[in-house]
């Protein structure tokens, strides 16, 4: 992805939605023009009922393959200890050749280490701490990428790995060794001393901090404030080039997208 390329994904929360809304507003946002459409990897919802409308994030995503023809589509993030990583390789590849309507996939492989202790809890798997996770997300991301290189059919391309998540010490390590794109919920002085240390890290393993895409998280209101185009105006400015918003059931209001959309327009033109 060229550094001056400004993006906009969105993610459609799999809740308090019947699957046929969450259907529709993928097509929209294609139709749109929004560059990547995320969902998430969780087991119930995170906020409004918490035992609303639900739905399980990869099954959606190769479905997502099958109607999509242009946009890039992923978990914002898959939690890695759900499911055993050579598995998840193999699940992340098949959905990768699904999506591929003209040679090339268009899945985004959003992974983290993990958080919501429900998820764990309700599903017996085993929760740690998040030290642990974290030493369970980097053990895992070497056998993801040997199991890409091992598999019959390959990926149709280098799958774009996003890991998402702040952690200084264990966390931006993990991105500088093996992320495409870094995404996290950051404030513009926050984001600014983040970078700093992502940097630092690069620097350690050997790579360019410029190899790593740069992805936040965004609060957007249908008309921008000054505030918030402000806001984003300064992300920019560090470097951030893919700004993501949310959207979520039951009333899903696509008119911050659209602000969004527009300044991304203006930025890129």
């Amino acid at each position: 992805m060229p550094a001056s390329t400004v993006r906009v994904g969105v993610q459609i929360a799999p809740q308090h939605s019947p699957y046929a809304t969450i259907r529709d507003t993928l097509a929209e946002l294609e139709d749109l023009g929004v560059d990547i459409a995320f969902n998430w990897d969780h087991f119930f919802p995170l906020s409004g009922d918490p035992d609303g409308t639900h739905f399980e994030g990869w099954t959606m995503l190769a479905a997502w393959a099958e109607q999509t023809t242009r946009i890039e589509f992923g978990p914002l993030v898959t939690c890695n200890t759900y499911r055993n990583p050579d598995l998840l390789a193999d699940m992340a590849r098949t959905v990768d050749h699904i999506s591929a309507k003209d040679g090339a996939g268009r899945l985004v492989f959003g992974i983290g280490s993990g958080w919501f202790e429900r998820d764990y809890a309700e599903y017996a798997y085993d929760f740690g701490t998040a030290g642990s996770r974290l030493d369970a997300l980097d053990a895992a991301m070497p056998r993801i990428e040997a199991r890409w290189a091992a598999l019959n059919p390959a990926p149709t391309r280098k799958i774009p790995v996003l890991i998402g998540g702040g952690g200084e010490k264990k966390t931006l390590r993990i991105v500088a060794e093996h992320a495409d794109i870094w995404h996290s919920f950051s404030d513009v002085e926050t984001l600014e001393r983040k970078l700093g240390v992502l940097h630092e890290w690069c620097e350690r393993v050997g790579r360019p901090t410029d190899a790593i895409e740069i992805s936040t998280g965004v609060d957007v209101s249908g008309a921008l404030t000054a505030e918030q185009g402000s806001a984003l105006d300064a992300q920019h400015a560090l470097g951030a080039r893919l700004f993501t918003i949310g959207v979520s059931g039951p009333d899903i209001d696509l008119a911050p997208v659209k602000a969004l959309l527009a300044w991304r327009d203006g930025v890129s033109g």
